[in-house]
């Protein structure tokens, strides 16, 4: 299995609620789970951890940090070597999902979607190629989207020498389904994204580091390091 590119989307005045509440009473209403009233509604298209174990994982991050600290959660945050992790996990919480991709397969839709060849790592995950995607498949109709990708699949395909007969090759018919499926979540998680006007979008991969998910003032480092934001929590 391939390291995963996941888009996901947070519900900014929801993880506002929960920066600004005091940082000593966030153990003890996630334990409740009290906190739950709060966070925005699951989109059933999109992939999201279900409430009981992103608690448990927030609970456990907060396990591992020094009593004795005092504020807001934003606050808080701001002072811990950490805070980064913390502040992830709170996105996890305040999100009504995420599109989630193998990162070899988000090149060939990238491609696709900017008519160009995405041409690295660092080009597949930079705020200006994201942009453009974001520009490129608002409002896009979702099957014409995939129909676009899965010829280019299958035209590369050809171009290496390898059969699309499904007797030949088992995994023709699934790979074609995931690519099919993939795609149409795609379009709906920009045109989702869009449409709310209080959602932002925080891209990242499996085991990047916190502090380099997000693209400028939503990158997670610059979000609670900016002295300009002071105890403000969103721009």
């Amino acid at each position: 299995m391939g390291i995963d590119l996941v888009l996901m989307l947070v519900d900014k005045e929801c993880l506002e609620k929960i920066l600004t509440q005091p940082w000593n009473s966030l153990y003890s209403q996630l334990e409740k789970g009290v906190m739950r009233e709060l966070r925005p509604s699951h989109d059933p298209r999109l992939k999201r951890s279900f409430d009981i174990d992103i608690e448990a994982e927030i609970l456990d991050w907060l396990d591992t940090i020094p009593t004795g600290h005092e504020g807001s959660v934003f606050e808080v945050l701001r002072e811990l070597e950490n805070g980064c992790e913390g502040l992830l996990l709170l996105m996890q919480w305040a999100s009504p999902g995420a599109w989630e991709v193998w990162e070899g397969r988000a090149y060939l839709y990238l491609d696709v979607a900017l008519q160009r060849v995405i041409e690295d790592n660092t080009d597949l995950y930079s705020q200006s190629t994201w942009s453009e995607v974001y520009s490129r498949l608002n409002g896009l109709p979702e099957d014409e989207f995939s129909e676009s990708v899965c010829l280019d699949w299958m035209e590369r395909r050809k171009e290496l020498g390898e059969t699309l007969d499904e007797s030949e090759d088992p995994k023709i018919v699934p790979t074609y389904e995931a690519h099919n499926r993939a795609t149409r979540l795609f379009v709906h998680a920009v045109t989702t994204l869009h449409s709310n006007p209080n959602y932002v979008g925080i891209l990242g991969r499996e085991h990047l580091e916190p502090e380099k998910w997000g693209h400028g003032k939503w990158n997670l480092q610059n979000f609670l390091t900016d002295s300009a934001r002071g105890s403000k929590t969103t721009p």
